[in-house]
């Protein structure tokens, strides 16, 4: 069994090593070369190998699938900073403010195809595997349209808002243990067990990033402080703050929706507070992360093969970065 960190590093040796992509168009392929080398923390590629080790030794499978699962990830990361008009991932220019629009969305598209590539070399379980990457690709999607929907209305419900994050972020961390699982020779229950798991995390992780985007730092958490602000994304915050709060602070945060200065980053913050949207989006991550731990709780191997999860799930969910 391998800590989080040994498999990080071994992914990323890896993963450099067998990066897909030829030389030419140089101004197709070094986009993605730059995008992929810049940082990212591997998650969702690593709980693949992490599940799948629950199981059997690492097989070539499981390998194939850990980049497969990467090379999308950041596929959509790329097309969501072109939809977000973001200028910075991971505390560096984005791929469309440093190559332009057309790199960026063909940069992407490439990645994506390279993503099956990877899949096709699986020898196992191919067609259960590729059945369930395709649903939540769809998934995936589906949760960015949502997103970007909820931009342009007053009013979400936080249970649309759930339904949103699951599908935009959770349900990939769950695909990945899924997958890890099933290669592994999981059984059915098992390898739902791990879905389950992944979701709840995912679930988690987000209304975590959610509360880090609006009172971390630019410097801690690798992009702009108050990206969601600016793009008037209805977080849980926003949200919560909606409907915990007066009718002077839902006035006020419909007018900062109007704006597109970054002054009403503070404002939007104060009404954060005030409402007490802050403490609510701190509760939900510990339910969402309590229905995370019972569930892998009950995965049906011996709990010190489980240990590196454990500590993946608890350092996520207590970051401040």
């Amino acid at each position: 069994m391998h800590s989080f960190n040994e498999l990080v590093s071994a992914f990323e040796q890896r993963f450099a090593s067998t990066l897909p992509f030829p030389q030419n168009p140089s101004t197709l392929y070094e986009p993605c070369r730059y995008f992929l080398t810049i940082g990212g923390k591997r998650i969702r590629p690593v709980v693949c190998l992490m599940a799948h080790e629950l199981f059997e030794p690492l097989s070539d499978d499981a390998w194939h699938a850990a980049m497969g699962i990467e090379l999308f990830h950041n596929f959509t990361l790329i097309h969501d900073d072109i939809m977000d008009k973001a200028p910075l991932r991971r505390n560096m220019s984005t791929v469309h403010e440093r190559n332009g629009l057309t790199a960026g969305i063909l940069c992407g598209d490439v990645m994506s195809i390279y993503a099956y590539e990877q899949l096709a070399n699986i020898n196992h379980s191919l067609s259960q595997v590729l059945h369930l990457f395709n649903t939540t690709a769809i998934e995936v999607c589906e949760g960015q349209q949502l997103d970007m929907d909820y931009e342009k209305r007053n009013i979400v419900s936080i249970d649309e808002y759930i339904e949103m994050i699951t599908l935009k972020t959770s349900v990939l961390i769950a695909c990945s243990l899924k997958m890890g699982g099933l290669l592994g020779g999981a059984s059915e229950g098992n390898a739902q067990k791990l879905y389950d798991f992944g979701k709840n995390l995912g679930i988690a992780f987000q209304l975590q990033d959610d509360y880090l985007d609006a009172f971390g730092s630019s410097e801690r958490i690798g992009k702009q402080r108050g990206g969601d602000i600016l793009a008037n994304k209805k977080t849980y915050l926003w949200l919560k703050a909606w409907e915990l709060g007066k009718d002077s602070h839902r006035a006020e945060l419909v007018d900062c929706t109007k704006r597109n200065d970054e002054s009403k980053v503070p404002t939007v913050l104060d009404i954060f507070r005030a409402t007490g949207a802050d403490l609510a989006c701190r509760a939900a991550v510990e339910s969402y992360s309590a229905a995370a731990f019972n569930s892998l709780e009950e995965v049906a191997v011996m709990s010190n093969r489980k240990k590196h999860l454990y500590d993946l799930a608890t350092y996520l969910l207590l970051r401040d970065q």
